[in-house]
């Protein structure tokens, strides 16, 4: 049996290679992606459980193999073999590069095995200093966080302290900080920069994404490795000295529930729902119930509830 890393870009190519042979012989396509037929139809019993968002029966992947032939009856979107673009590689050899120096996210060896072919697949993309982007907007983005990625790596492990021009998104403001760098941890997909934060005296995650630049000091700080102790699955644990804010939101936003940590949800006879969660921020609340528009208000605290309610009454007479 093959393993995860050969099978999952098989899985990728082999939709649309079904339908550049539509009713191709399973031996024979076996045989051309060099792996038994079993192992084609256990591919192929997979493909079949999978699809677009919704997994409904209208969005899965929809096969014909039960006798010597395939057929594809509902692609879900595959309708081409995955390709990256020189930009695309170019991004993706740098952010494995920078994150083969992040101790503790992933075996260094695999990171290393998977940089090694997508660099040379891109014909060596990625290997200079002076790689060129493109023009793509994401695959550019991507490509920063990854070079910002490896700065910070390289001073966690120097412990160095660092400059930061960072992104508060619940204020809607850049502000300077120097941080003592602790680790990064990745957590839902992104990377978090752990660090003391001497502006608020106090540890604090930092989004890398939202770090508009940072400079590495001379200054060495003291290795914290051993006082680390934050759960890395569960960073954002908010303790119970925190203000509790409780909301009342229609049905159709009850994935707030779910996205954010709550105390407790309870359902109205309405469909209503009246969820309490704790908070750092008035602006981060009010913003948060502004952006989910009507249906949504907050019922405690009550300088919150104004705040939203006279925000709303200067966008309608704006509008």
């Amino acid at each position: 049996m093959s393993g995860v890393g050969d099978r999952v870009p098989r899985l990728l190519a082999l939709v649309p290679y079904l339908q550049a042979h539509p009713g191709v012989r399973i031996a024979d396509a076996a045989a051309e992606l060099g792996i038994s037929p079993a192992q084609l139809r256990r591919d192929l019993n997979l493909l079949w459980m999978c699809g677009l968002p919704g997994y409904g029966p209208g969005e899965l992947i929809d096969l014909s193999f039960e006798g010597d032939t395939v057929d594809v009856l509902f692609d879900a979107g595959m309708t081409r073999p995955l390709r990256l673009s020189q930009a695309e590689a170019g991004a993706l050899a740098v952010a494995l590069r920078a994150l083969a120096e992040v101790g503790g996210l992933l075996e260094r060896d695999v990171v290393e095995r998977a940089m090694a072919k997508v660099e040379a697949a891109a014909g060596g993309a990625g290997t200079g200093a002076g790689l060129t982007f493109g023009t793509d907007a994401d695959a550019a983005a991507d490509s920063t966080v990854a070079v910002t990625t490896g700065v910070l790596a390289r001073a966690v492990t120097e412990h160095h302290a660092l400059h930061l021009r960072y992104y508060t998104a619940s204020r809607d403001e850049l502000t300077e900080r120097v941080v003592e760098p602790r680790r990064l941890l990745v957590v839902d997909g992104r990377t978090y920069l752990e660090a003391w934060c001497r502006r608020v005296n106090d540890v604090r995650l930092f989004r890398v994404d939202r770090v508009e630049d940072v400079t590495v000091l001379d200054e060495r700080v003291a290795d914290t490795t051993d006082v680390t102790e934050t759960d890395p699955a569960d960073p954002f644990d908010l303790g119970p000295d925190l203000p509790l804010a409780e909301l009342q939101l229609e049905s159709r936003h009850g994935w707030v529930a779910e996205y954010y940590p709550t105390e407790r949800v309870s359902v109205t006879s309405g469909g209503k729902l009246t969820i309490s969660l704790r908070y750092t921020d008035d602006e981060w609340l009010a913003r948060l119930v502004l952006g989910l528009g009507a249906g949504a208000r907050v019922l405690v605290p009550a300088e919150v509830a104004r705040m939203v309610a006279e925000r709303a009454a200067q966008a309608l007479t704006a509008y």
